[in-house]
């Protein structure tokens, strides 16, 4: 009898090792790369593989695990909100990106989520820094464990992608200045290396810009679901404009070719993932209209931008292949999840909508408030589709905000184009709902307006003095990927929708560092 319980007790534990040994953690990757591709959705995706390679997409296809729909857990995400929830695993209302512009309250001045005037500027005239991230990143964490023995680098088309990427910690964050076509960086970061100095004058793309022309990657015939009138290939000679040539360059996927190239000097100049300490490379792709053209119009830049965004994607990992070894590395491609809108001509296609003039709602708003309570401008800016109150004027007046807030609601919901209008007090403390939920995640109490209104599906915010472009309100679902690929990964496709929030403690794990100190959500297994 202790024979056979002997036996059975050694089978039990050799199962029970077996199984330990089956759910270990692949090992630490010496790379962690993550690219964000500023507005790309899975159905784009899908529609225009006919027209892709093998080694890009359909590699990723292949050989990653992927997630088809990787869901912004709150409303009304930009690249600057978006970028920000991917590196922290949290929500506008806790890491305060609620935008890529808000109201500074204490100027009423539209700031940047990046503008910082105590840092300087490398190759550029704006001053920037991470100071308006309120919460730890990926980066950071990843820093703070190796003591800063880990290299964390990002680079970017775009100023504000690159800083929240990088974070607080990095050692630099590089994007392109859109006036010179340099790559520039702020001195909130320690680094600005020898060799990016010696690309700067050497290869950066104003040296080449001259002889950069934009056509069709295949004859015109080979690109699908394009208006009627579409016959005609393009051509765009980025050089042909001299004062917004770069800002143009930056919305093609040319853009992605720049960010490749100062990718293989990095690789080549600097120590990354040549040791047994995890390093974090943070890229940025673009893959939205060009030059915000609608899709109509833009239909089939659009879908080329796709083909050489396949091709970029498929350098990217063969240039990672060829100096670190995907079996050393790990590489997480997700989206920001949103798109520009286009605004039809509702004349010629009769579709439902109109304008929504903020400034004349604010004006008519303040109008009501002095008639209910006095003199006064009890409105201090707008923005978007937020108002600001003037906090102190109400204080002054002890007024109660809250009722103010609740009045102005009321008021506000009557116009024309308004579907729903939340004030401040009701977004943090309001009943339960999802749309309340996902509101409320995207509302920072000290950077939002008291008042944020929704407009209906086809109306369009319409501001004289707002440079924000003019985008169509649409409600339709967006689908946008998560896709992992590398050490230990395995290939898996999950149609399950997945919370952004579950990137950053995700990468975590992978790097066996802590998740970033506002993360709530548990990682993803891979």
């Amino acid at each position: 009898m202790r024979t056979i319980r002997k036996d059975i007790l050694a089978s039990i534990i050799a199962i029970a090792a077996g199984g330990l040994n089956a759910q270990t953690l692949p090992s630490t990757p010496r790379l962690v790369v993550t690219l964000t591709i500023d507005q790309l959705r899975t159905d784009y995706m899908e529609y225009f593989a006919p027209l892709y390679g093998e080694r890009g997409f359909k590699r990723l296809m292949r050989e990653g695990k992927v997630y088809a729909y990787a869901e912004m857990p709150f409303a009304t995400p930009n690249r600057a909100s978006a970028m920000a929830t991917l590196q922290t695993g949290a929500v506008p209302a806790q890491h305060g990106i609620v935008a890529e512009n808000w109201v500074d309250t204490k100027t009423l001045r539209p700031v940047n989520c990046v503008d910082d005037a105590a840092f300087m500027g490398n190759y550029t005239d704006e001053s920037s820094s991470a100071n308006n991230l309120l919460v730890t990143s990926v980066a950071d964490e990843l820093r703070i464990a190796t003591r800063n023995k880990a290299l964390v680098y990002s680079i970017a088309p775009f100023r504000d992608a690159a800083i929240l990427s990088a974070g607080h910690a990095a050692n630099g964050a590089f994007w392109m200045n859109e006036k010179t076509g340099k790559w520039c960086s702020t001195t909130y970061y320690n680094d600005f290396p020898w060799w990016l100095s010696q690309y700067n004058d050497r290869h950066a793309v104003d040296l080449r810009i001259k002889d950069l022309v934009w056509t069709p990657s295949y004859p015109v015939e080979s690109y699908h679901y394009l208006p009627e009138w579409r016959e005609n290939a393009f051509r765009y000679k980025f050089d042909s404009e001299r004062e917004n040539k770069f800002r143009r360059l930056i919305t093609s996927p040319y853009a992605n070719d720049e960010v490749n190239l100062l990718v293989e000097t990095l690789l080549s100049k600097s120590t990354i993932g040549q040791d047994n300490v995890p390093d974090l490379l943070q890229l940025t792709f673009y893959a939205g209209n060009y030059n915000h053209l609608s899709a109509t119009d833009g239909a089939m830049e659009l879908q080329d931008t796709y083909v050489r965004l396949d091709q970029s994607i498929a350098q990217l990992i063969e240039l990672i292949d060829k100096r670190i070894g995907l079996n050393n590395a790990l590489i997480c491609i997700a989206s920001t999840g949103y798109s520009d809108a286009e605004t039809p001509d509702a004349a010629i296609y009769r579709t439902p909508g109109g304008e929504f003039h903020i400034e004349r709602c604010a004006t008519l708003l303040n109008m009501y408030l002095m008639a209910t309570y006095g003199e006064g401008q009890y409105v201090d800016a707008y923005f978007n589709n937020q108002i600001y109150l003037n906090e102190k004027l109400i204080e002054d007046k002890q007024l109660n905000l809250n009722e103010i807030e609740s009045k102005a609601e009321a008021f506000l919901v009557q116009f024309s184009g308004v579907d729903k209008v939340y004030a401040g007090h009701r977004m943090l403390l309001g009943t339960w709902s999802p749309q309340q939920e996902m509101l409320s995640n995207g509302y920072h109490r000290k950077r939002s307006g008291n008042l944020t209104i929704t407009l209906l599906p086809g109306w369009v915010n319409t501001s004289q003095h707002s440079k924000v472009q003019q985008r169509i309100t649409r409600n339709a679902y967006l689908p946008a990927p998560l896709i992992l690929m590398g050490s230990g990964i395995r290939a898996h496709r999950i149609t399950e929708p997945v919370s952004a929030q579950r990137i950053a403690p995700t990468l975590s794990r992978a790097m066996r560092i802590r998740a970033p100190n506002a993360s709530q959500l548990p990682p993803l297994d891979f």
